[in-house]
């Protein structure tokens, strides 16, 4: 199926590995233009010529830290000089801290809502205006299966839970510019350097006991599998779904 994505031009946060690597490099194989953004400039020095050979292009990359105001207006500012506008915005940075609520504190609290909420808050309504500008576009937000139910930590939980309700507040008040806004939750998703691959380095047995106990698919999910329905609901054939929170986790989550 093609997509419709030839030529779009796109933003992908977080995009230096994992899921947002995946994202960045299936863009680029439907033929869009993308700035891949994120924190450290080793890690996009790689992205940029993997990304060249997925196809589209050209592409760009731009070093800043979307939990700022300042990072989201020069990752924003990038794209429209790199890319001559906008029409995808992919909003991908998450991390989790303080693993029960014994140990969450105040700063633990809030530097979960930074990490998680304000990272797509910011880059997403930055963005609106040149989405506007080019008759309409997608913004998708990457949650978590612990934003949607009961699961990982507390802090994590309250900020992906936020991610979801942010992302169709959006898709409502957005939705007359021809801007959709969805939220996708992906569940455990195994890539190189993430925290599923240290644990299960850490105790092998232990984490073969868990996947076969939580996840009813038999393994961790693959960054490309989330990247694949990223890559459907940012693009025209997906013209007709928005406000949605779509779940990419082999059955692993219990709410319906």
């Amino acid at each position: 199926m093609d997509l419709g994505l030839r030529d779009k031009l796109c933003l992908v946060t977080g995009a230096s590995r994992g899921i947002g690597r995946a994202i960045a490099m299936t863009l680029a194989a439907e033929g869009a233009r993308v700035l891949a953004v994120a924190r450290g400039k080793d890690g996009l020095s790689q992205v940029l010529p993997e990304l060249t050979a997925s196809g589209g292009g050209p592409h760009a990359t731009c070093v800043a830290d979307v939990a700022t105001a300042q990072g989201a207006e020069l990752a924003i500012a990038t794209a429209v000089s790199e890319l001559g506008g906008l029409d995808v915005v992919i909003a991908n940075v998450g991390q989790a801290f303080a693993r029960n609520c014994q140990e969450m504190d105040d700063d633990d609290l809030e530097r979960s809502i930074s990490a998680n909420v304000w990272t797509a808050a910011r880059i997403a309504q930055r963005a609106v205006p040149h989405l506007r500008a080019r008759g309409g576009g997608s913004i998708t937000m990457i949650s978590s299966i612990w934003g949607r139910e009961g699961g990982g930590a507390p802090g994590y939980n309250a900020a992906k839970a936020a991610v979801i309700s942010l992302a169709k507040a959006m898709a409502r008040d957005y939705a007359a510019d021809g801007i959709r806004v969805n939220s996708v939750a992906p569940g455990s998703i195994l890539f190189p350097g993430g925290g599923w691959e240290r644990r299960q380095k850490d105790n092998p047995e232990a984490m073969a006991e868990w996947v076969k106990r939580e996840i009813p698919g038999g393994r961790f999910g693959t960054a490309e599998e989330v990247a694949d329905v990223v890559g459907f609901l940012a693009s025209p054939r997906a013209r007709w779904v928005t406000g949605a929170c779509v779940v990419v986790d082999g059955c692993q989550s219990r709410s319906f």
